[in-house]
């Protein structure tokens, strides 16, 4: 039926919300065919939404044939988040839910070593520290300065884009305070508006703090953790190369 008069089914579809307030969404399910597809044959114009909807699906789609469809939602959506989208990973996974693209399992060898401590927050940038844009994916560090009056600790966050210190915060207490400060320095410098940006740091107790998750949903960042062991995994020394 699509392919024999596609226009008539756009328009079937369409009528539906008209007249029983059907998303369309609903609609194309049951007749079986896309939502981009159906903006493509709509008559009417589409809404800067839909446009974008539809964008976003051809996407998603796209990064999912390239690996042989091994990758999931979350692997998807840090791949879109560095091509410039912002949107969640939960919307992500909704729209691979309506075309049915499910990730395939690579089964890896089991090692012997396991780490103490889980963290957190998935690993959403596994060592590869760029970005494409301002924005996308910030590091954030703690170390230790040694002065003439004692140690005083500094938390900072860079801009992996273009290595930008951002924020920073020094104190004689190595506590979520620096860190949370650091973060609010860094969204004010930006005008505030970071929702959608990757925050990556390492497993330290003060980046797993309640009160530093509570500052992140708020700005609606998305925290990232490194594996344990690794110094790689959250740029050691970044800290004090964006200070120098």
């Amino acid at each position: 039926m699509t392919e024999s008069d596609p226009a008539a089914v756009a328009a079937f579809i369409g009528d539906q919300r008209a007249e029983y307030k059907i998303p369309h969404r609903v609609a194309c399910r049951v007749v079986g065919v896309l939502e981009s597809w159906f903006y493509k044959w709509r008559g009417k114009p589409t809404t800067a939404r839909e446009v974008r909807r539809g964008k976003l699906t051809d996407a998603i789609k796209k990064i999912f044939m390239q690996p042989g469809g091994t990758y999931g939602s979350p692997k998807i959506w840090i791949i879109l988040v560095r091509q410039g989208w912002r949107v969640s990973v939960n919307t992500v996974a909704k729209i691979m839910a309506e075309l049915v693209l499910a990730g395939r399992k690579v089964r890896r060898r089991r090692g012997l070593t396991r780490p103490g401590r889980r963290a957190a927050f998935p690993d959403f940038v596994r060592r590869d520290f760029s970005a494409t844009a301002p924005d996308q994916v910030w590091c954030g560090d703690m170390t230790e300065i040694v002065t003439g009056e004692g140690k005083l600790s500094l938390a900072c966050v860079i801009d992996l884009f273009s290595r930008r210190l951002l924020g920073y915060a020094m104190g004689q207490r190595h506590d979520t305070e620096l860190v949370v400060a650091s973060l609010n320095m860094a969204a004010a410098t930006r005008g505030g508006d970071v929702k959608g940006m990757i925050f990556h740091s390492d497993r330290g107790s003060e980046y797993q703090s309640r009160r530093f998750r509570r500052a992140c949903q708020r700005l609606g960042v998305t925290q990232s953790m490194g594996r344990v062991g690794s110094c790689f995994d959250c740029e050691d020394g970044v800290t004090v190369a964006a200070v120098a």
